[in-house]
């Protein structure tokens, strides 16, 4: 229990920078629904989506790396300079390379008139993976108060560049052109820009992390240790696969949308799809929480005997917890969450697929908890097996089940949402027989099934049972969510002394 307390304490302060800044991030939601159209939005997610992707590849697997022979090496300090001056000149030859073909690029995907999008890109790719080995020492030597400022200056600067150039720009020019504060607007501000802004906002954020993160770079002893790049990158390009054929499961169906339906809806059907994956808040944000914290609890715990048991009861307190995320989100979507968080009208057609979204993303987190087995065991290339097996699900699933043309409909982006929920869920079986054969740890699946069967079944409830006054319905959902907690409460009764200290 006391590990576990332990690791409660550093999910709470990793958790910190990951929880707030989602929070405020999704608070920018109703702004994004709000002034743009679902087919800038569409473009933002287009982008973001191709982000997520190249940040494995450059990043390619040395976070978990760095983690793992930093627990091995007797001599740190040449695992951090190895694992940092490897990313260094690989993010600097992946900078020079978009900067001298942005405009290549930007016709190869399909914006043509916008090799700027690139370039800024180009820059905040290489600064963001530049800062993963910083930012992973932190995690290491256990600084996560250092950690969590640094990513909370991130996000505020992001945040407020994107208040400071959507709302408080354009309220001050329609309202005070021609005062001091006025004409200084009129020479930093682009009418015309929209989603631009967005971009800018998140460059000058990467740019001022790498400044804040100069202490942690300074201290490298500029050595690279060859010997040890090879051992690491052995053990990292498995990793680099899993990871790429993880985001394909994660963010490649709004590229397939795009490029997959008609032109005419494609990129406004990727804004939908877009914006309602963004209402799975609560789950992505405790399960990224937990990653943080998670991946180098998880090996540091590997030593001590009893590191199976403990694995296993953070399952169970991890199931109920993502089964309350999920449950709560549900019972409370139409009448609080949409209402708050989308603002425009025309993205609320997509609502049917946030359940089965969410429902996928329970999935993820479970197969992240499992995935210890191949890591502390050296099998890494396993996690290239499931993440690429995963991958063809999503591939063929999105291919069958999105429109190729307008007399070719099938599912849109409800094919891509249950091609999400398929892949998640046969990873994560996959991943737990395996990992019994080479790594076996008494998961509880009674309970696994039954706090997650019962957060479906009350859900099923609360759509089947739907009063038509707001308040009753909330009441009856609030009485749902309390039979949840109710049941939990019996059940884990014996341990709650344990609970409560954590």
């Amino acid at each position: 229990m006391t590990a576990i307390k332990r690791l409660a304490g550093q999910t709470a302060i990793y958790g910190i920078p990951s929880v707030l800044g989602r929070v405020l991030s999704y608070l920018l939601v109703p702004l994004y629904t709000y002034v743009f159209h679902s087919g800038d939005y569409g473009t933002v997610a287009v982008f973001y989506a191709y982000t997520s992707f190249l940040m494995v590849i450059l990043t390619y697997g040395m976070e978990t790396t760095f983690f793992r022979f930093n627990e091995h090496e007797k001599e740190k300090e040449k695992v951090y300079s190895t694992g940092m001056i490897s990313l260094l000149i690989s993010s600097i030859i992946f900078l020079v390379l978009g900067l001298s073909f942005s405009k290549d690029v930007a016709r190869w995907i399909e914006y043509p008139a916008h090799p700027e999008y690139v370039r800024w890109f180009a820059w905040i790719l290489a600064l963001d993976a530049i800062s993963a080995i910083p930012f992973a020492h932190l995690r290491a030597i256990n600084r996560p108060i250092r950690f969590a400022w640094v990513k909370m200056t991130n996000i505020s600067i992001n945040i407020g560049l994107n208040l400071f150039f959507l709302l408080l720009c354009p309220f001050i020019l329609s309202h005070y052109p021609e005062n001091v504060l006025g004409r200084f607007i009129t020479s930093v501000y682009k009418p015309n820009w929209g989603i631009e802004y967005i971009f800018i906002s998140n460059l000058v954020a990467s740019s001022i992390t790498i400044i804040m993160l100069l202490p942690e770079i300074l201290s490298v002893k500029w050595k690279i240790h060859p010997d040890l790049w090879k051992k690491m990158l052995f053990y990292a390009f498995p990793l680099l696969f899993a990871g790429m054929a993880g985001i394909v499961n994660e963010t490649f169906d709004r590229l397939l949308l795009r490029y997959l339906l008609p032109k005419d809806i494609a990129t406004s059907q990727v804004g939908i799809y877009a914006a309602c994956y963004k209402i799975s808040i609560l789950m992505t944000i405790f399960i990224q929480a937990y990653r943080y914290a998670a991946e180098p609890f998880f090996f540091a715990q590997a030593k001590e005997k009893d590191a199976k048991e403990v694995y296993a009861k953070i399952m169970d307190y991890f199931i109920i917890i993502v089964s309350l995320i999920f449950l709560i989100t549900m019972l409370y979507l139409d009448d609080f969450i949409m209402p708050l968080l989308v603002r425009r009208k025309e993205y609320w057609e997509g609502k049917g697929v946030i359940p089965v979204l969410m429902m996928a993303n329970l999935f993820l987190g479970v197969y992240y908890n499992l995935s210890i087995w191949y890591k502390l065991t050296a099998k890494t290339v396993w996690g290239a097996w499931l993440s690429l097996i995963g991958a063809i699900i999503t591939l063929v699933l999105n291919f069958w089940w999105i429109p190729l043309s307008s007399d070719h409909l099938i599912y849109g982006y409800y094919g891509s949402a249950w091609a999400t929920f398929i892949c998640y869920g046969a990873m994560m079986i996959l991943s737990y027989l395996i990992g019994q054969k080479y790594f076996p740890v008494k998961y509880n699946l009674v309970k696994f099934a039954g706090y997650l069967g019962l957060s479906v079944l009350l859900f099923a409830l609360s759509s089947i049972i739907r009063p038509e006054m707001s308040i009753l319905r909330i009441g009856f959902h609030t009485a749902l969510l309390l039979i949840f907690l109710g049941i939990v409460y019996l059940v884990e009764k014996p341990s709650l002394s344990s609970v409560r200290n954590i």
